[in-house]
C-alpha cells in the first residue's frame, strides 16, 4: 500500500470522527441546519432527582432556560453557548411534544449565531455541559455566564427556589 491512500484514508477518518462534534444538544447541528432528513426535535418531561418532574431531550438530558432571555430571545452566545448549548432546530423540522408535554407551547426564536432554538412557553431551551449524563439537574438555581438558569416545568415556568 503506498502513502498515498493511507494519508486519504487517515484523511477521512479524522473527518468522519470530527463529523459528530458539532452536535447540540437536540442532536442537529451547532448552525441548526439540518444534517439529511429533517427530524423533529422531541421534548419531554421526565422526574429528575432534586427537581422532579422537569423538560428533557429526548436523550434524557434537563432542558434550562436562561433568565437575562426574559422570555423572549436567545441571548446566551459565544462562550455562554458553549457551556449552555442552545437546543437547535433543524431548517425545515419543527419541535415535537413528547410525553408529558403541551405541543402548543413549543415553539422556535432565531440564533444570533445563526439557526433557530427551541422554545417553551417563549423561553429558549439549553443544555448543560455540566450535566454528564441523563437525568442530572447540576445546573438547576446557579448564576452562571451573566445571568440565573433554572430547569423548565411542563407548566411552562421555570423551576425558581421561593425567597
Amino acid at each position: 500500500m503506498s502513502r498515498v491512500p493511507v494519508f486519504a484514508l487517515t484523511s477521512l477518518a479524522v473527518l468522519l470522527a470530527t463529523a459528530g462534534c458539532a452536535s447540540s444538544a437536540s442532536g442537529g447541528t451547532a448552525s441548526g441546519k439540518a444534517t439529511g432528513s429533517a427530524k423533529p426535535v422531541k421534548v419531554e418531561a421526565a422526574g429528575v432527582p432534586g427537581v422532579g418532574k422537569v423538560l428533557v431531550t429526548s436523550k434524557g438530558y434537563t432542558l434550562y432556560m436562561f433568565a437575562p432571555d426574559n422570555h423572549r430571545a436567545v441571548t446566551c452566545t459565544g462562550t455562554c453557548a458553549g457551556t449552555w448549548p442552545p437546543l437547535m432546530l433543524p431548517a425545515g423540522a419543527a419541535p415535537l411534544a413528547g410525553s408529558g408535554v403541551k405541543q402548543s407551547l413549543l415553539g422556535s426564536a432565531p440564533d444570533p449565531e445563526g439557526g433557530r432554538v427551541v422554545t417553551y412557553n417563549g423561553w429558549p431551551l439549553y443544555g448543560y455541559t455540566g450535566d454528564v449524563q441523563p437525568g442530572q439537574a447540576t445546573g438547576q438555581d446557579i448564576d452562571l455566564n451573566g445571568g440565573d438558569w433554572y430547569v423548565m416545568r411542563a407548566s411552562g415556568q421555570p423551576l425558581v427556589p421561593a425567597l
